[in-house]
């Protein structure tokens, strides 16, 4: 019997503080197991003043760890779900994905205010295309500036005196988890900001076998993981990763799942939005369902030009 579990994660507080949610979740399951976290170094970490587009963006966050989980130096791993790419790592699945926190983004001003205050040219934060080009469509004025780091590294440089930034975009759950919710400005609301596939869930990743599936089944939450999995899907169909300007959100209402897509242009000026709802049955055919939703999805979003709009973000 398993005792014991090595369980894989990056160093960085938040990720921490992910793990520490998982190991929670796992000792309420299985109170007979002991846990034992163990941090590694990603190229992401490495890579803290890069721009992340230009360095690939899949995987950065998640190569090494997958590498431990295979070499088994570890037996589990937590990532952020966002983080981890959308095509399979041959050998590993992911065994459980959690309720998920808030999957809004949290604008954090260091004058206060929200987003339509902020005044014309600001400077507002962000490493993501998907962040920045949403930003654009809404504020065209304002200067879209790249930034690194953790969570508490981003805190400290949008709060600095004289500093680069007059606001950064940041997840919202991300700034809940670390309790420091109370210095977002704003809550950016759905129709402004649509998230990242995944965005706000995490992934338990295990070794494709029985005995780690069977041992993360609990850790489950279904509706998340029907969610997840439409927008992945649909990110999946359109050939991209956590690089691309392609946001998606999906939930379950009224024994349906609901999906909204959207695509917009690196400058913001062209933003396809969509969305297409399957109805559930509560039973194990419902996956498929959500699998299929994203991908019609997709197939939408290409007959109304994502194409053209995604390859122009690439060849930049």
């Amino acid at each position: 019997m398993i005792r014991e579990i090595r369980i894989g994660t990056r160093s960085s507080p938040l990720a921490r503080r992910q793990t520490d949610f998982i190991v929670r979740l796992l000792r309420e399951a299985r109170p007979e197991l002991c846990p034992k976290v163990e941090t590694v170094t990603t190229q992401g970490d490495i890579l803290q003043d890069a721009s992340l587009p230009l360095n690939g963006g899949k995987g950065l966050f998640t190569e090494e760890i997958e590498k431990a989980l295979l070499n088994e130096q570890i037996d589990l791993a937590v990532h952020s779900l966002k983080d981890l790419p959308v095509q399979s790592t041959d050998g590993l699945t992911i065994g459980a994905i959690p309720q998920r926190a808030n999957p809004a983004d949290a604008l954090v001003s260091r004058k206060g205010g929200g987003l339509a205050e902020l005044p014309a040219g600001a400077r507002v934060g962000t490493s993501s295309l998907r962040r920045a080009a949403q930003l654009k469509h809404f504020r065209p004025d304002l200067k879209i500036v790249q930034i690194r780091g953790n969570v508490d590294t981003r805190l400290k440089k949008v709060f600095a005196p004289n500093g680069a930034y007059d606001a950064i975009v940041i997840a919202a759950a991300g700034l809940e988890r670390l309790g420091a919710l109370d210095l977002a400005s704003e809550i950016l609301p759905l129709d402004l900001m649509l998230p990242a596939p995944g965005q706000a869930a995490l992934a338990a990743q295990c070794r494709n076998t029985p005995m780690w599936l069977d041992l993360l089944t609990p850790l489950n939450h279904p509706d998340t993981r029907l969610a997840v999995t439409a927008e992945r899907a649909f990110l999946q169909g359109l050939g991209g990763g956590c690089a691309l300007p392609a946001a998606a959100y999906a939930e379950v209402s009224r024994h349906r799942l609901i999906l909204r897509g959207r695509i917009v242009s690196a400058d913001g000026f062209r933003q396809i939005d969509l969305v297409r709802a399957a109805p559930l049955s509560k039973n194990d055919e419902d996956l498929q369902t959500a699998q299929r939703l994203g991908v019609e999805l997709a197939q939408e979003a290409v007959t109304q030009g994502a194409c053209e709009i995604l390859e122009g973000v690439t060849s930049a």
